[in-house]
């Protein structure tokens, strides 16, 4: 019986995973919710990371700047 807890215990958050996965998946792909190729979750992770990148390079400048040349 502790086999069956044990296996449960790995298999529930695994199982909630992909169905969140596949939950968000089907909402972006549902005709009806026909989200704009902006508001996509690729869109918005790739236009993180590019104000992110940008925030690095701006607190780089300073540095740069005081080394001279």
């Amino acid at each position: 019986m502790s086999h069956q807890v044990l296996l449960s215990r790995g298999i529930d958050p695994v199982l909630g995973v992909f169905t969140g996965c596949l939950a968000y998946y089907l909402y972006e792909t549902n005709p009806r919710t026909a989200l704009l190729p902006d508001q996509r979750l690729a869109a918005l992770i790739q236009w993180k990371l590019a104000k992110h990148q940008r925030g690095r390079e701006d607190e780089k400048l300073p540095e740069r700047e005081a080394k001279g040349p």
